[in-house]
C-alpha cells in the first residue's frame, strides 16, 4: 500500500511538471535589497517586498518579511555621553577612512573635518579617496556654539554598525571651524538627521536620513536611545557604549510600556508643541505660548534642557521652592558652579522631578514625559577626591525651548518622519537600581490649554526676520503718505496722467 501510495505522488509529480515545462518556482526580488532583516515586531510598510522561495541554485532568499535588516545588528552602536555628544563610527570614501560622527538631530548637513585641527586626532583625507568629488561650492554653518565652514562634496559611506550597504551622500568637508571642535571630544565630524530646510547652503543639498531613505528603500523613520542617564557628564576617561541609532524602524528591547506620539509642528529642525511644565507637581502656569517662544524642538546635538528666559526663571524659583536645599548658589542655577557633597552622598533626593506635557496626536489631548533629578542634576568627576561634584543640567534660551540629551536620556524617541511625528517611550537604560529615571503618562486632556500654543508658522532665518521689519516699514510708510495725500487739497486735477507710471510725481518724488 505504501509503494502504492509513492508512486501515485511520482505520477502526479510528473504530471505537473509535463503541464508547466519547469520543476522549479519563479522568483522575484526587489531591485534596491540591502543586507541584515526586518524586524517582525514592528509595523512597518512591507507592501513592496515580495514573497519568496528557494531557487534551485541552493540561494535562499527571504521567505518572509523578516528578511532585510535587523534593528539587533544596530543596538549599542554609539559612544559618548550628553557632556561630549553621542557619535557613530563610519566609513568614508573608497577605501574607507573611519570617522566617529556625532548624531544631531537638530542640523542638517553632514560634516567631517578635512583639515587637521588640536582637538582631533585624525581628519578624512580626501585626497586618498577614489570615490570623492567636489561640487566647488562653499559652506558654512553656525550653531548655538561654535560653527565651521569648508566645501561641499559627495563620496560613498557605510556604517559597521548599521547593515544598510553603502550609498552615496553629500558631504561638508571642514577646512576652518571656531568653537565647533572641543578638548577630549572622540568625534571628528557631525550628522545632522534633521530636514532639508535646515541644509546650507540652501535646501537642494540632500541631508543624510533622506539619501538613506531614498537609496535603500528604508522606512522614513528613525530612533534613538542615549544611554548616559546617571553617568559622569564629560568626565575623564574611555567612553561608555553611549546607546542605539536604529535607521529603520523602532527596536522593542530598547524600550518599555508605551509609545506616546506628539505631532511635528514644522519640518524643519523635529519642532513639537509643548502645553506646559511642572516642577514636582506644580504647574508653573504661565501662557503656553511661552513655552514654545520662538520655537520648541527634540534635539540630540543640545547637550542641556533649553528654556526661554521667563521659562527657565519659573522653573528654578519653583525648584528653589520645592527642593529641601536653602539659600542655593545662583551661580549653580546659571550654570557657573558645581555643588558639591560629601563623597558618598547624593543629592537627588532633594530636589523634584521635571515633567513635560506634549500635544497629542489626538489634538484635544496630551501626555507627559518626566525625567528625575538623576537627568537633570548631572555628577562631574575629577574635581576633589573628597567630594561629588554635580552640575545644572537646565539653562536658558535665548532662542527657543530645546529638549536635549539632559532630557532625552529617559527616553527612547522615535522620529517618525513618514508621519510627521515624534514619539518617546521609557528607555531601557534610564534606571539606577532596579528604578526608571523617567515616566511617560497619559493621555491628559488639552481643552483647557490654547488651540495652537506654537503660535502659527515661524519665520526660519534671523535674516528673514530683518526683510520682514523692513517690509512692514515700509508699508506703514506707504500707508502714511497716501492718508497725507487724501488729506491734503489737490489743485492739479487738469494735469494728472490718466495712469500712474514710473515716470509720475508720485512714484518719484513721494515713494522712491
Amino acid at each position: 500500500m505504501k509503494n502504492s501510495y509513492e508512486m501515485r505522488l511520482v505520477l502526479w509529480a510528473f504530471w505537473l511538471y509535463s503541464c508547466t515545462g519547469t520543476s522549479n518556482t519563479l522568483f522575484t526580488i526587489p531591485l534596491k535589497i540591502f543586507v541584515g532583516k526586518f524586524n517582525s515586531s514592528v509595523n512597518l510598510d512591507l507592501s513592496h517586498l515580495k514573497r519568496t522561495e528557494t531557487s534551485d541554485s541552493g540561494l535562499s532568499l527571504a521567505s518572509d518579511p523578516t528578511g532585510l535588516v535587523n534593528f539587533l545588528d544596530m543596538v549599542d552602536n554609539l559612544k559618548g555621553d550628553a557632556g561630549r555628544g553621542y557619535y557613530l563610527e563610519m566609513l568614508l570614501g573608497a577605501p574607507g577612512q573611519k570617522m566617529n560622527i556625532l548624531v544631531d538631530t537638530g542640523s542638517s548637513n553632514f560634516a567631517v573635518a578635512a583639515a587637521p585641527h588640536p582637538y582631533i586626532t585624525h581628519y578624512f583625507n580626501r585626497a586618498l579617496s577614489s570615490t570623492y568629488s567636489s561640487t566647488g561650492r562653499a559652506v558654512a554653518v553656525r550653531y548655538t556654539q561654535g560653527s565651521w565652514a569648508g566645501e561641499l562634496g559627495q563620496d560613498v559611506l557605510s556604517i559597521p554598525q548599521v547593515p544598510i550597504g553603502t550609498i552615496t551622500i553629500n558631504i561638508a568637508s571642514i577646512l576652518t571651524s571656531d568653537g565647533f571642535f572641543l578638548p577630549g571630544v572622540n568625534w571628528q565630524g557631525i550628522l545632522g538627521l534633521a530636514y532639508s530646510t535646515l541644509a546650507r547652503p540652501d535646501s537642494s543639498v540632500e541631508p543624510f536620513f533622506s539619501s538613506v531613505v531614498r537609496e535603500t528603500g528604508l522606512p522614513d523613520v528613525f530612533s534613538l536611545q542615549m544611554c548616559g542617564a546617571g553617568l559622569s557628564a564629560g568626565g575623564g576617561g574611555a567612553d561608555p557604549a553611549g546607546g542605539s541609532l536604529i535607521l529603520g524602524g523602532i527596536e522593542p528591547s530598547l524600550y518599555k510600556g508605551s509609545i506616546w506620539y506628539t505631532p511635528i509642528k514644522e519640518e524643519w529642525y523635529y519642532q513639537v508643541e509643548i502645553l506646559k511644565l511642572e516642577v514636582g507637581n506644580q504647574n508653573l502656569n504661565l501662557d503656553c505660548k511661552e513655552y514654545n517662544a520662538d520655537k520648541a524642538i527634540v534635539d540630540s546635538g543640545t547637550t542641556l534642557l533649553r528654556l526661554p528666559q521667563n521659562v527657565f526663571s519659573a522653573v528654578v524659583e519653583a525648584i528653589a521652592q520645592t527642593s529641601l536645599i536653602q539659600d542655593f548658589s545662583e551661580g549653580f542655577w546659571l550654570g557657573t558652579k558645581l555643588a558639591c557633597w560629601l563623597k558618598g552622598e547624593t543629592p537627588w533626593r532633594l530636589f523634584p522631578k521635571l515633567s513635560i506635557y506634549l500635544r497629542a496626536t489626538n489634538a484635544s489631548q496630551s501626555f507627559r514625559i518626566s525625567i528625575l533629578p538623576q537627568l537633570y542634576i548631572q555628577p562631574i568627576t575629577d574635581i576633589d577626591d573628597g567630594l561629588d561634584c554635580y552640575r545644572f543640567g537646565v539653562s536658558s534660551s535665548a532662542n527657543g525651548l530645546v529638549i536635549g540629551a539632559t532630557v532625552m536620556e529617559g527616553f527612547y524617541v522615535i522620529f517618525d518622519r513618514a508621519n510627521k511625528r515624534v514619539g518617546f517611550a521609557v528607555s531601557t537604560c534610564a534606571e539606577s537600581g532596579g528604578s526608571a529615571l523617567a515616566e511617560v503618562a497619559g493621555p491628559f486632556g488639552a481643552v483647557g490649554v490654547g488651540s495652537d500654543c506654537a503660535g502659527g508658522a515661524l519665520l526660519r532665518e534671523p535674516w528673514l526676520w530683518a526683510v520682514s521689519y523692513a517690509l512692514m516699514a515700509t508699508c506703514a510708510l506707504v500707508l502714511l503718505l497716501l492718508l497725507l495725500l487724501l488729506l491734503l487739497p489737490c489743485r492739479c486735477h487738469g494735469n494728472l496722467p490718466a495712469q500712474l507710471t514710473d515716470q509720475s510725481s508720485l512714484i518719484r518724488n513721494r515713494i522712491k
